[in-house]
């Protein structure tokens, strides 16, 4: 039977990932921050683990539960977008730390933790986005989350250096997916998007390692 983690589990991208591993019968654990979401987690029958990666105490407290574990698939998908800017408008320092403690240093506090319940060949995906591309980027609205998701692309990286020859690390630009963070106006579904990455996930090779690939598999520039 299939092990899998999902971490930021409890709605969007990440429940529709515990959903359809669910559907197939893999065993599935999935984070959520509170107690709406650790419910609905565990409705679908997934091991229902709380954890905010905003939060040190909370991060550091991850491998406890997962002691033991040996996890087939890992997708990291918890993060935040923060303000909707257009142009050269700088954040407020707190609108800065809440958008890179989601989505930087909560991958940072988060990995190190997965190290040892990470099984051999495991496939490891962390959800990050085209707008963190540097190499193809023609606008600049929304530049904190573009620049969190560049960073949390180096972290991922180093993450594929460290853990080479044991498992396969990808980011992943999910598309423009209709959440609460993509809109009603964004152009795939939900459901398509991971239907896409499990697909992709399924079918990566050693030879993947350190990529940043589109949900349907294709490489992007970092």
């Amino acid at each position: 039977m299939m092990n899998v983690l999902i971490v930021g589990a409890s709605r969007g991208i990440g429940l529709e990932f515990v959903r359809q591993y669910r559907a197939e019968g893999a065993r599935v654990a999935g984070t959520a921050r509170d107690d709406t979401g650790l419910e609905t987690l565990k409705a679908l029958g997934a091991q229902a683990l709380r954890l905010d990666v905003a939060d040190a105490a909370s991060a550091s407290g991850l491998a406890w539960p997962i002691d033991g574990e040996a996890f087939d698939v890992v997708v990291l998908n918890a993060g935040v977008y923060g303000p909707r800017t257009r142009g050269l408008q700088p954040p407020t320092a707190a609108e800065f730390d809440a958008v890179m403690h989601v989505n930087v240093l909560g991958a940072m506090r988060v990995l190190p933790q997965l190290d040892a319940a990470l099984a051999p060949g495991a496939r490891l995906g962390v959800i990050s986005s085209r707008m963190g591309s540097i190499g193809l980027r023609t606008a600049g609205d929304g530049w904190l989350y573009r620049a969190s998701k560049a960073a949390l692309n180096s972290v991922l990286k180093d993450a594929s250096l460290a853990f080479e020859g044991r498992v396969t690390c990808v980011a992943f630009h999910p598309g423009w997916v209709r959440t609460d963070m993509g809109g009603a106006g964004a152009d795939l579904e939900v459901k398509d998007a991971v239907v896409d990455m499990r697909r992709t996930l399924a079918g990566l090779t050693p030879a993947d390692n350190g990529r940043f690939l589109n949900h349907d598999g294709q490489p992007l520039a970092w």
